[in-house]
């Protein structure tokens, strides 16, 4: 996978499946100490169009690592998480505003697969800036006790961004299901996880410099590859 550019990286997807099927470890799946939810629980929303100012890292009333731009996109990294393949959630810019939309699919349950409809802890929320670093830095919405919170934290400016596309997308990865392995009714070897749902939502948004990422990709291989975005560490406050 070179960056900007669609390329398969069968190697990586090799090994992810084999982890996958074979071993049941891969990206996007938290620790089994993590609280397991199932059944079909409504995913966790949360919707804060004047949400209160949160205080940024370090003291600082002006949070670290915010675009310059009227547009703009993030994507909130947990390296750690399931088994240091990483997890990642997402973050963009409502154009021209203070107010920023994010969430992630956080498969609390531990499945390899859960069939469209699903419960699979997906949420998503809206707030400033900083109440967005806060809440993912807490792991706010996580739906259970979460072992492994937000650290890490990447940023690109944008110029302007499809909001209305970006909304769209959330609601089809938050109704999609998840998988990771053979898909069921093709029998070919792909993915729906939380990789796919940060990438899909981000590109639907148009973010700049949004590198590919192939279905079954590693998380923590992927955001390596984001060219020109800025790298934060993000402590609970």
């Amino acid at each position: 996978m070179n960056i900007g550019e669609r390329r398969s990286r069968l190697g990586w997807t090799v090994a992810v499946a084999l982890a996958g099927t074979v071993i049941g470890v891969t990206g996007c799946r938290p620790t089994p100490t993590a609280a397991s939810g199932g059944g079909t629980r409504p995913a966790a929303t949360a919707a804060a169009a004047n949400g209160e100012h949160v205080q940024g890292m370090a003291g600082s009333a002006v949070a670290p690592g915010r675009p310059a731009g009227p547009g703009g996109a993030c994507v909130f990294v947990k390296p750690d998480g399931a088994q240091k393949f990483g997890h990642v959630g997402w973050g963009f810019r409502v154009t021209g505003t203070d107010r920023w939309v994010y969430g992630a699919v956080e498969n609390p349950t531990n499945e390899l697969y859960t069939p469209p409809g699903g419960y699979i802890g997906a949420w998503h929320a809206q707030g400033s800036y900083a109440r967005m670093l806060g809440e993912m830095s807490r792991d706010a919405h996580y739906p259970g006790k979460s072992t492994h919170p937000y650290s890490r934290y990447r940023c690109v400016s944008s110029p302007a961004g499809d909001v209305d596309a970006a909304r769209k997308m959330i609601r089809t990865v938050e109704s999609r299901g998840f998988l990771v392995g053979p898909d069921r009714t093709t029998g070919d070897l792909t993915s729906r996880d939380c990789l796919d749902a940060t990438y899909d939502v981000l590109h639907a948004y148009r973010a700049r410099h949004l590198t590919y990422a192939p279905h079954l990709d590693i998380p923590n291989v992927w955001v390596e590859t984001l060219w020109d975005w800025s790298d934060h560490s993000l402590a609970p406050h």
